[in-house]
């Protein structure tokens, strides 16, 4: 990783691969301490895992006031292909909230998910495997948290406690 302009020990990285991509988030989550957000088209099976569930329950296990918030643009697919997912929005359904975008936020196209406010991963495409991951970088967060905040405004609740599918 190089580093970059706003802390002594920031760092950025390109790669390509969506399994090192599922990794450096899997790696990403027991670091977290307050909110992951994350920005797709629709989520991935890894989302599914066990491993990833355990973390993410431990997570809003760890602090009552930790979130996930999750917006993507077909949530359809979460309840057939995520169901550990979906019981995480029963079992912490003040704390885990899933959007789906409305038609204004339908024309963008570059998947991220933001750990905190300072590490994040940032697909370019989600038709493509190119991504960078940001560590300690303020920065490049803030810049996805605001564009995070933008789309869930053209979002609209799509998984919710009362979702059955498990």
């Amino acid at each position: 990783m190089e580093p970059t302009h706003n802390l002594p020990n920031a760092e950025y990285r390109r790669f390509e691969g969506m399994r090192e991509y599922e990794a450096v988030i899997d790696g990403l989550i027991p670091q977290t301490l307050r909110a992951i957000r994350v920005f797709d088209r629709a989520l991935s099976r890894a989302w599914n895992s066990p491993e990833r569930y355990e973390a993410l329950r431990q997570l809003l296990l760890a602090n009552r006031t930790n979130r996930l918030l999750i917006v993507v643009h077909d949530a359809e697919p979460i309840e057939r292909e995520c169901p550990r997912l979906v019981d995480l929005v029963r079992q912490f359904s003040a704390a885990v909230r899933i959007h789906e975008t409305l038609s204004p936020a339908k024309n963008v196209y570059d998947p991220f998910v933001v750990f905190d406010a300072n590490h994040y991963l940032h697909r370019f495409h989600y038709d493509h495997l190119r991504a960078a991951h940001g560590s300690n970088d303020l920065v490049g967060a803030q810049q996805l948290l605001d564009r995070f905040a933008e789309i869930w405004d053209a979002s609209v609740p799509a998984v919710t406690a009362g979702t059955s599918g498990l």
